[in-house]
């Protein structure tokens, strides 16, 4: 099995961990407040790690550049839009449907990274990819009341536009971040994706404390407050993007982006064994199809 594949994997869990603490600050703070955590507390803990490649493991830092740094300065950007736009879904009645579209993200990342990049995943992975989305989407609608019309409005709904941006900017952004890593040429694939999250992650923190600051210094005060579970939501969340950007380094980001949706996976497991939650037949249609398209992509 190749490395990227575990790594994924608990990459996926970890994300999900950090989304749930995340949903238990949400009761203490805003939005920005919870979204900040990942970033802020999760800094420290990825610079650490940054300096001890380089001090006990002997891993020379890479030489930074412009190439790089646009790189980042895109992800980076392109993260916190995306993040915006999946948040404001959460305002609309039918934000599921959004949602879903949202989650197309690993389709778009085989786009940009074929126009971007150059590079073509296979036909087997893009099979997978397509499996993988529509059994994502599936879930995501699963509560929604479902006919051709219905179906036919959403396409072209409010929510279905943001949730295609959402997914647009995340694909654009994992794509970006596998072009930084990658354009730093060494010393291996490990300190190449440190190096990247350590500057994105810093850029993302400055960026979003300098907006409360600006447009909400009680926000600042209340997380503060709430220091404790901010530090294990910065620790899980850190712990998970060192895993994205590790693979996104050793794989397309498109094929990464795939397997991660095993994600929903963890999160529809979550939602059924802890809080027991009745299952639909469109749900487990979807999980079925996420694990197919999980299967398919390793396997081929």
């Amino acid at each position: 099995m190749e490395i990227w594949i575990p790594i994924t994997i608990a990459a996926a869990f970890l994300q999900n961990l950090r989304s749930v603490g995340q949903k238990h600050l949400k009761g203490v703070m805003g939005t920005t407040g919870a979204t900040f955590v990942r970033f802020g507390f999760g800094m420290p803990f990825v610079l650490v790690l940054w300096l001890l490649l380089h001090s006990a493991a002997g891993y020379e830092f890479p030489e930074i550049h412009g190439t790089f740094l646009a790189w980042t300065l895109l992800g980076g950007l392109g993260q916190i839009s995306a993040q915006f736009l999946l948040i404001y879904l959460f305002s609309f009645r039918n934000f599921a449907v959004g949602t879903a579209y949202s989650r197309t993200e690993p389709a778009q990342a085989a786009i940009f990274g074929l126009v971007l990049l150059g590079e073509m995943a296979g036909f087997g992975a893009l099979i997978a990819i397509a499996v993988t989305v529509i059994g994502v989407m599936l879930i995501s609608v699963a509560r929604v009341p479902m006919s051709w019309s219905n179906l036919f409005r959403s396409l072209i709904s409010r929510t279905a536009l943001i949730g295609l941006a959402s997914g647009t900017l995340f694909g654009v952004t994992a794509v970006a971040y596998r072009a930084a890593s990658l354009s730093l040429g060494g010393p291996n694939y490990l300190m190449q994706a440190t190096t990247t999250l350590a500057v994105t992650i810093t850029f993302q923190t400055v960026i979003m404390l300098a907006w409360m600051l600006w447009r909400d210094r009680a926000e600042v005060g209340r997380i503060a407050k709430a220091w404790k579970p901010s530090l294990f939501v910065g620790f899980v969340g850190a712990a998970a993007s060192l895993g994205w950007f590790t693979a996104m380094t050793l794989q397309q980001a498109a094929v990464v982006k795939a397997l991660a949706q095993i994600e929903m996976i963890f999160t529809f497991a979550s939602s059924v064994f802890f809080f027991r939650e009745h299952i639909n037949r469109t749900e487990v249609a979807g999980c079925f199809l996420i694990v197919a398209g999980i299967v398919l992509l390793v396997l081929l």
